[in-house]
């Protein structure tokens, strides 16, 4: 990896790390698509071992405000759908991840941002779960299903509860993806050298999460994500 690829995804994970533990989301739709750009061999497994140490950070600093019965349902069904998301894996070329991470960047955010209010109840807490485990595990990008669900609870419950759904989630993918041979060992590498730009991230957001507007932010980044899906599509 070069020193500028390097320079550029420890700014971008700094950024999305504090995006995330302000917010609750943004980490993966703001990665995601700059390592498809700089490096497609880094999706997914990059983005979903450098979100671990956020999530298990942010889950235990907002731990009082855990939805427990919806987190019991969407990780059921996201351990269920993984499997699904590693068959992408197979069926997609390694050259074209970049594109398929761009679009399914692209609809993620155009369905968060023209979602109508509603309250969650099963179904949607299943569905969110088949969906993120479906993408999460083919593109490490799995919020937005779980940001649509959460989006009209209050910001720590949406914090906490995908915090841990995330949590479990991509350790279970990446389990699957080594034991599968779609990942190696040397592809953490990247993960534990950007540490330090994660924790920086984190512990910025630590300083402003609780006077946020959580509305404003998820706003920007899923136009962030837009923006990103569309440099993705057309880089390809």
């Amino acid at each position: 990896m070069s020193v500028v690829t390097l320079v550029v995804l420890a700014l971008t994970v700094a950024v999305a790390a504090f995006v995330q533990g302000s917010s609750g989301l943004g980490f993966a739709l703001i990665v995601a698509p700059v390592a498809g750009i700089v490096d497609p061999g880094l999706v997914p497994v990059f983005v979903l071992a450098s979100m671990i140490p956020l999530n298990l950070y942010v889950a235990w600093r907002e731990r009082a405000s855990l939805d427990l019965r919806g987190a019991g349902w969407i990780t059921g069904a996201r351990l269920a759908a993984t499997p699904a998301g590693l068959a992408l894996l197979w069926l997609i070329p390694e050259r074209s991840l970049g594109l398929f991470v761009g679009v399914a960047t692209l609809l993620a955010a155009v369905v968060s941002l023209a979602a109508p209010a509603f309250t969650p109840g099963r179904a949607a807490y299943v569905g969110a779960g088949a969906v993120t485990g479906l993408t999460e595990t083919a593109t490490g990008v799995g919020g937005p299903p779980l940001a649509l669900v959460y989006q009209h609870r209050p910001p720590a419950e949406l914090r906490a509860t995908v915090a841990a759904c995330f949590l479990v989630g991509e350790v279970a993918s990446l389990v699957l993806l080594f034991a599968t041979g779609k990942a190696q060992a040397g592809q953490l590498g990247a993960s534990a050298l950007l540490l330090p730009a994660i924790a920086v991230g984190a512990w910025l957001s630590r300083l402003v999460h609780d006077r946020l507007d959580a509305r404003r932010m998820r706003l920007f980044v899923l136009v962030f994500a837009l923006v990103s899906g569309l440099v993705l599509v057309v880089g390809v």
